[in-house]
């Protein structure tokens, strides 16, 4: 097989090491531009959907807890299936790429029918209608995010310039939390008819996500060119199982992740409630955006310097100490809930920054190991390991502060209702993120390994006989 190239035809990696020319500036933002894209309807839902469905339409905190652990523990297998898809895929514009330009606008409309509950349902009828389209926008999320992520191994096999184009999307995702905390959090507060002003907005949030999308199609290219194997179920759960680093990091993803989206879906009844100022959810969004920017500038150097296993290890810790703070933060001194979140907010960045650079490296251990390349099947573990990590996060949060005595829509909270609040945002993030911590201690795969494994590949892939089998490493 002949060493693996561009699609313009420059060598990516040879038998002798040679280096692929860099990404260049407009690739990395092309490529935080696309998960830009996708937060623009993943983190509306994930930081406003509750209060929406509790103060908006009616549903109860609890009823809402378990529609968020039913659909997001059950769209994980529908995320399965998406890697299916994706690692069957070729087309003239590369295995990934296409789902950003034709699964994005499903995506984003899917957004606006999520929000847009029709009025004057039955109770009954208005938990069938929020079951069925967030099932329906969970799904194609995945169908477009799963690709998108895979594209990154696509584009380098660098670390570093993974490392960066995680850094970019992290990054991304951070700017798209501010801005929809400033555009949102004011309708919140002021609004004389919410249910209008967030149809309004998720319509233009269609307009922008679209433009994005097409902007990262047209940038970010698939330069590591393969051909396209056919990756039957089994080849590609036996992948998986023999795939070490990838459970766990899956395992640790599904822990911190449970903290990070019990602290996402209760910051805003922090806000109304612990600090008694809605107003002040901006400013906790704002530090907490932060905090994370600081991480994501930092963690290419750290990981240059300490690796991306101990970067992860630091992360967590800071995120631990992040967690109680926000915890024990007096409702009347704001400030001390600031720095919580913005500790928090380091913590948080450091971690997800990490945690996309480490799947990409997974990606060439399971090759390595097995002897199959399964993108799509590698990544839609992790997408199923965070989709599991949502799912038992926000049904946590709404489940603790619906027994905490959350009363929806309710001008003021009882002090175990607050108490609650406090938990679910600071307590839960602490608690689950130490064994996040425990599990990654054990993770195999260093720096100096994976650069042995991706030069054992380019080795492989330049052996003259096109029939000699890529037999599975110990």
């Amino acid at each position: 097989m002949a060493a693996a190239r561009t699609l313009a035809g420059t060598p990516m990696t040879g038998p002798q090491g040679e280096q692929a020319p860099k990404l260049r500036t407009v690739q990395y933002i092309g490529y935080g531009a696309g998960d830009f894209a996708n937060n623009l309807a993943f983190s509306m839902a994930s930081m406003f959907l509750l209060l929406y469905y509790t103060d908006v339409v009616g549903i109860s905190a609890t009823t809402a807890g378990t529609l968020f652990l039913i659909v997001r523990a059950w769209d994980g297998i529908g995320d399965v299936l998406a890697g299916r898809i994706v690692d069957r895929t070729s087309t003239r514009w590369g295995r990934y790429r296409p789902y950003l330009l034709f699964a994005s606008l499903p995506l984003l409309l899917l957004l606006v029918a999520l929000f847009s509950v029709p009025g004057g349902l039955s109770e009954g009828n208005a938990l069938v209608y929020a079951y069925l389209s967030y099932a329906l926008f969970s799904f194609a999320y995945g169908l477009v995010n799963i690709p998108y992520g895979s594209l990154a191994t696509a584009m380098t096999q660098d670390p570093d310039e993974r490392s960066k184009l995680s850094s970019a999307r992290v990054l991304a995702t951070n700017l798209v939390i501010l801005l929809l905390a400033v555009v949102v959090s004011p309708q919140i507060a002021n609004s004389d008819d919410l249910q209008r002003s967030l149809t309004i907005t998720t319509l233009g949030l269609v307009v922008i996500g679209m433009a994005l999308y097409v902007f990262t199609f047209s940038t970010a290219k698939e330069r590591v060119e393969r051909a396209v194997e056919k990756v039957s179920l089994r080849q590609a759960w036996d992948t998986v199982k023999q795939n070490k680093p990838l459970l766990r990091l899956g395992l640790s993803s599904v822990l911190f992740l449970c903290g990070m989206f019990a602290l996402e879906t209760t910051a805003i009844y922090y806000a109304r409630y612990v600090l008694d100022n809605a107003g002040l959810y901006v400013v906790l969004v704002a530090v907490q955006v932060v905090g994370m920017l600081l991480a994501t500038l930092v963690i290419p150097t750290a990981v240059s310097r300490i690796g991306k296993r101990t970067s992860y290890i630091v992360g967590g810790t800071v995120a631990v100490l992040g967690g109680v703070l926000t915890a024990l933060a007096p409702g009347s001194v704001p400030a001390i809930a600031f720095v919580g979140f913005g500790i928090l907010g380091i913590g948080i960045g450091a971690i997800n920054t990490l945690i996309w650079a480490l799947v990409a490296d997974t990606v060439e251990y399971g090759e390595w190991k097995t002897g199959v390349r399964a993108e799509g099947a590698t990544y839609s573990v992790l997408s199923l390991s965070r989709k599991f990590g949502q799912a038992i996060g926000a049904a946590a949060a709404a489940y603790i502060i619906g027994l905490g005595g959350y009363v929806s829509g309710a001008a003021g909270q009882s002090d175990s209702a607050v108490t609650a609040i406090r938990i679910a945002a600071g307590a839960v993030p602490a608690l689950v993120t130490i064994p996040a911590i425990a599990v990654m201690v054990t993770y195999p795969l260093t720096e100096k390994k994976f650069r042995r494994i991706v030069a054992d590949i380019a080795q492989r892939h330049a052996e003259p006989d096109p029939d000699t089998p890529r037999s599975p490493r110990p």
